[in-house]
């Protein structure tokens, strides 16, 4: 059992459930609250159709389309996701590999277990850096310094994290970073053998960006110091791309739009921060009316299929990101796990436009707004 028993997410899901520690599991899996913010994303979601046409040649189709000027063989990426290295040993290095094969861009977190210096080699320039504003600052702007330094042609900023959610399966287990083993992580552990040892051999993760000397970060730190001054300081220093993401209000994407931002990601962090905030498909349509068609629009949280997929793009989004369920198919498959789930969401993304009458992603039917 492993890569070729994921026939969908929700298997690499159960799959993964069943090899990470608890502890683990909680840590990628969970939401702010009881997770009503998680679960409403999801209906939102299930809640939007596809409409099937008819007697359309669709012989020939592609999934290819343009990010930023630049080709990508998929019109999705990988989200920044902080220490995936706790999924697998070298899971950040196969996500890494994937964006390097299909020319899409991955998202290096802040908090990644591998320095971005080596993610960005390792995906052959198809990384994005992602940043968290914290403390005064000071920090977050050598990190800014060091991903130019490192070949990074493009920034993403995320907002939504003034304070961090509170995540009470995170909690209840203790988590956090460094890991501090107690005896009830230990007995967890334990009770993970595989994980437990292939993570021992290879070296506890740990956040790699602030191993180097003259680097630190608390992740529990306040970002609550991050407003729009920040944003105009940090257009005028980066000279790339510059992506905002964590966007659900359609004031705040009108506003980054006229304050020089490239590009808007629209997203609820995977519902981990606020319970109560909107499900961000629901608001994507309003963003795409507010900044215009030619507007650069991107949007992950909660996407499990390829059929989601092709449901945010009819929604408005122009590119997408999917996030944890490709860890939980590097924790179920190793490298292999993670091909077979973008092989699956390819495929279903694939056969749904066949089903919609639609060949190439040209021919999707946005929103007009009204």
């Amino acid at each position: 059992m492993g890569a070729s028993a994921i026939h969908s997410a929700e298997d690499a899901r159960r799959l993964a459930r069943r090899r990470l520690p608890w502890m683990v599991f909680d840590y990628i899996d969970g939401a702010a609250g009881s997770e009503a913010g998680a679960r409403r994303t999801r209906a939102a979601l299930d809640a939007m159709t596809l409409q099937p046409r008819i007697l359309r040649d669709v012989s020939s189709r592609s999934l290819a389309t343009r990010v930023f000027g630049q080709p990508a063989d998929r019109p999705f990426g990988i989200a920044p996701m902080g220490m995936c290295n706790l999924s697998a040993p070298g899971a950040d290095l196969m996500l890494a590999r994937l964006a390097a094969q299909y020319g899409v861009p991955l998202g290096v977190s802040t908090v990644a277990s591998t320095p971005m210096e080596a993610l960005i080699e390792e995906a052959r320039g198809h990384a994005w850096f992602q940043l968290y504003f914290s403390g005064d600052g000071n920090g977050t702007f050598k990190l800014v310094d060091r991903a130019r330094a490192a070949g990074y042609k493009t920034l993403i900023l995320t907002v939504d994290v003034p304070e961090v959610g509170r995540r009470p399966r995170e909690l209840r287990h203790g988590f956090r970073m460094p890991f501090r083993v107690g005896p009830w992580q230990f007995l967890d552990f334990a009770l993970h053998p595989r994980w437990s040892i292939s993570t021992l051999l290879k070296g506890k993760p740990q956040m790699a960006n602030f191993l180097m000397e003259g680097f630190a970060f608390d992740r529990t730190e306040s970002r609550a110091m991050a407003d729009w001054d920040t944003l105009a300081r940090l257009r005028d220093r980066w000279p790339g791309k510059l992506v905002v993401k964590g966007v659900l209000h359609v004031e705040d994407a009108v506003a980054l739009k006229a304050a020089g931002v490239d590009a808007i990601q629209v997203s609820s962090h995977g519902a981990r921060q606020l319970e109560s905030a909107p499900a961000p498909i629901s608001v994507l349509p309003q963003i795409r009316a507010a900044v215009g068609d030619d507007y650069p629009l991107f949007y992950d949280s909660g996407l499990r299929s390829g059929e989601d997929a092709l449901k945010a793009l009819m929604a408005g989004a122009d590119f997408l990101f999917f996030g944890r369920i490709l860890q939980f198919a590097v924790a179920a498959g190793g490298e292999a796990g993670l091909h077979r789930l973008w092989a699956v969401l390819s495929e279903e993304m694939d056969i749904a436009m066949a089903q919609i009458g639609v060949s190439t992603l040209s021919e999707i039917q946005r929103p007009d707004g009204d």
